[in-house]
């Protein structure tokens, strides 16, 4: 038997080694809140958030692209042999069957298009709910919708299922795309970070539409359909978790004191606001378009196989990053250009676009795809920080509308693309729907000529606030219009009383330098 003092010494031991351990996770736990609350990196700790959730959101979207087809076809299949072996008349039977078929294009038609339709419809009332209550709760909404539809479309066993499941993935991304985008545009004030940034995010966009067809085929193929929208609601989960431990949604009042951003409505007649989002539509309609019918027209003209088809549009993400990365370099050294490359981008997805129809093999389609996914990159990486500095310099800077305006434009050529590029390939044929995209695109750069203009009040930062239509609006606005107004009066009496005016100077440059209020 031990005796009693050593058994006091060793529990005390032990008391003193928890309560040393406890106090290490304590220090550990504090020294990652200030890593997390430092702004710096707390910008990039956000666009990691929001690059996940933008690149789970385009998986979760072109996933099915490979799955969907084929399940549904087995499902049919075992309808069909059910329906055999039923007692009933070979009339019956080949009447049901022929209907079957016949709705079975229009079938998978309407279940890729119904996110886009359902995204279409929810966005003008999520960019306003991302003005009144902020970033933070819209983008965890989002997140958790998304998981949910994910999770849905995994144990899905029926078309009624998955089309709830992709319907709901609307309703989740017209909450967390733009909130995400958004609250990037919010949290890099300075154009060419923000540039930068916006083009990451685009960057995670493209990966996750170009990668997710093969990822979704293989896996498809040896692990069965589970598998892989399993694997992107835990990376859905995971990121949800990381939003709600470092954005702290529900815990954020800072924006009780912010200005009340201007109503959608308005944006959506500003006229360089519309021309950026008319820039948007036009530029996606041959990605949009395609997709849905490229498959049979390479099967028909081309003779391809299931891998062929499944990894056609992978190599055009190599281009699609680079079109990124030239537009920020170049932002960065000539800002005042952007809607030339914007311009330029809808000039190549045109000329890219009457070429496809000329592709006799898999390797010649493979350069006009390209060539389309690197005009996108330049419209997007330079329209989007565009939108940005429109609601600073002519509106209030905050953003949730105007890119629910640019997810509005996303969605109307989604939404376009499975329901109508097959009629009109049906009526016209597959040349003339690829010409006619090419032209329009073609025929719309020039009125990017318009943002010409808007890009000269770039260097004018203090105007921001001189801008604004309406007046100051909110208590926020007022306070700031205020303090201007009071720091304009003592500058000028510095310069009447001193006689000098290198002090003034100084102060304006400093108020200049901050970026504006709002920025």
């Amino acid at each position: 038997m031990e005796p009693e003092e050593t058994k006091e010494g060793r529990a005390t031991n032990l008391a003193q080694s928890a309560a040393s351990k406890l106090s290490q996770m304590s220090e550990r736990t504090q020294q990652l809140g200030n890593v997390i609350q430092d702004p710096v990196r707390q910008k990039r700790i956000i666009l990691v958030i929001v690059c996940t959730a933008l690149l789970l959101d385009n998986m979760l979207y072109m996933v099915i692209v490979p799955i969907i087809p084929d399940y549904l076809e087995g499902l049919q299949k075992a309808a069909d042999h059910a329906e055999a072996i039923a007692p009933h008349s070979n009339f019956t039977n080949s009447t049901m069957h022929t209907t079957a078929k016949g709705n079975f294009d229009l079938q998978i038609g309407v279940l890729f298009a119904s996110k886009a339709i359902l995204q279409l419809l929810v966005n003008p009332i999520s960019g306003t709910f991302i003005d009144r209550v902020g970033y933070e709760i819209p983008l965890f909404i989002g997140l958790n919708v998304m998981f949910l539809s994910t999770v849905t479309f995994a144990f899905a066993d029926n078309y009624a299922t998955l089309f709830l499941a992709r319907s709901m993935q609307g309703l989740g991304s017209a909450f967390a795309d733009t909130a995400g985008i958004a609250l990037i545009a919010d949290r890099y004030t300075v154009e060419a970070e923000r540039s930068k940034a916006l083009g990451i995010a685009l960057a995670f966009i493209s990966f996750g539409s170009l990668a997710a067809p093969p990822f979704g085929g293989v896996l498809y193929e040896f692990a069965g359909k589970r598998v892989p929208f399993l694997i992107l609601a835990c990376i859905c989960l995971t990121d949800g978790i990381l939003c709600l431990t470092v954005l702290k949604p529900f815990s954020n009042r800072e924006r009780e004191n912010m200005p009340v951003g201007t109503p959608m409505h308005k944006l959506m007649v500003d006229p360089y606001i519309a021309v950026v989002a008319g820039a948007l539509i036009v530029c996606n309609i041959p990605l949009a378009f395609l997709e849905p019918t490229i498959a049979n027209w390479m099967e028909e003209t081309m003779h391809s196989s299931q891998w062929e088809i499944g990894l056609a549009w992978f190599p055009a993400f190599f281009p699609h990053v680079l079109g990124v990365f030239l537009v920020v370099k170049l932002a960065a050294k000539y800002p005042h250009l952007q809607w030339f490359y914007g311009a330029i981008g809808m000039v190549f997805i045109g000329a890219s676009s009457c070429t496809v129809p000329a592709c006799k093999t898999f390797g010649q389609l493979m350069f006009p795809l390209c060539g389309i996914c690197f005009g996108i990159a330049f419209v997007d990486t330079a329209l989007l920080p565009t939108l940005a500095f429109l609601v600073d310099v002519r509106h209030v800077s905050v953003y949730g509308s105007v890119y629910a305006i640019a997810d509005i434009s996303y969605c109307v050529a989604y939404a376009l693309g499975p329901v109508v590029a097959g009629q009109i390939v049906h009526d016209l044929g597959f040349v003339q729907l690829n010409l006619g995209m090419g032209l329009i695109n073609v025929l719309y750069a020039p009125a990017l000529l318009l943002l010409k203009n808007v890009t000269q009040m770039k260097p004018s930062f203090s105007e921001r606030n001189m801008l604004l239509d309406d007046g100051p609006t909110g208590l926020y606005d007022t306070i700031k219009m205020e303090q201007r107004e009071k720091k304009k009066k003592g500058l000028c009496t510095t310069i009447d009383e001193g006689g000098t005016e290198t002090f003034a100077q100084r102060s304006y440059s400093e108020e200049e330098s901050s970026g504006g209020e709002y920025a």
